[in-house]
């Protein structure tokens, strides 16, 4: 992005204390190797331009998502709030929902699954095991096949656990990795270097209004995620 660029995120929800931003599955969340400007940095020079701030911008990194996963993404604009929506995460008071394109149907229907997974710092990546072993986490989702298409499964999931790469390393280890994730499995790469996977809604107690907030994210708009928007099935 070149000074000229004017970054204008999509706004979901704000207010004095949040803002709750539709990620692009291109953006990363916070610095990484690539060097690349990350989406908290964006998100602080957008805010500083728009109100006219003289002084440093805070924006807290409540949670993250993966490089090519898009949707609802929350950043604490207060230290107060930063600290009771870490407090909300971490004593799983926080509802998400994604949504997941797969090729291969999944041995059930619905289901709930465990592995337990391993993290491989060098190779950026997740390994599921049915079995706990030395330095692997407990990983829990839930999942319901939410529409199907000739050649597609949707699959709507809900997440129990925050592990590193959770839903990929998991749906790949039951045989239905998500589609355009080659670093889990899938044969092919989506066209725009995406994967089909959506963090597509989030629920939870404002951190200092103490009131329901639920917000979700817009689908891409693309031929595959059009017709499950117009075909989706509603599920608990």
């Amino acid at each position: 992005m070149t000074e000229q660029d004017i970054f204008v995120p999509e706004i979901l929800y704000e207010d004095n204390h949040i803002i709750v931003i539709n990620k692009k599955s291109s953006q990363i969340v916070q610095s990484d190797k690539t060097g690349d400007e990350p989406l908290v940095e964006l998100l602080k020079k957008f805010i500083k331009q728009r109100d006219n701030k003289p002084g440093d911008v805070f924006m807290g990194i409540v949670h993250r998502l993966d490089r090519p996963v898009g949707g609802v993404i929350i950043f604490a604009k207060t230290s107060k709030s930063l600290i009771r929506l870490n407090e909300l995460f971490r004593f799983g008071e926080v509802k998400k929902t994604y949504l997941a394109i797969v090729k291969n149907a999944p041995p059930k229907e619905h289901d709930i699954l465990t592995h337990y997974l391993l993290r491989n710092e060098e190779q950026n990546k997740s390994y599921a095991y049915n079995f706990s072993k030395r330095n692997t986490k407990e990983a829990r989702l839930e999942y319901t096949v939410a529409g199907k298409s000739d050649n597609y499964i949707l699959l709507k999931i809900r997440l129990f656990t925050g592990r590193h790469h959770q839903i990929r390393c998991q749906l790949a280890a039951i045989g239905s990795p998500v589609k355009g994730d080659l670093k889990y499995g899938f044969d092919r790469a989506n066209k725009d270097a995406s994967i089909s996977l959506i963090a597509y809604s989030i629920s939870f107690i404002h951190p200092v209004k103490k009131e329901p907030v639920s917000i979700t994210a817009p689908l891409p708009n693309t031929d595959i995620w059009s017709f499950f928007k117009d075909t989706m099935i509603e599920t608990v």
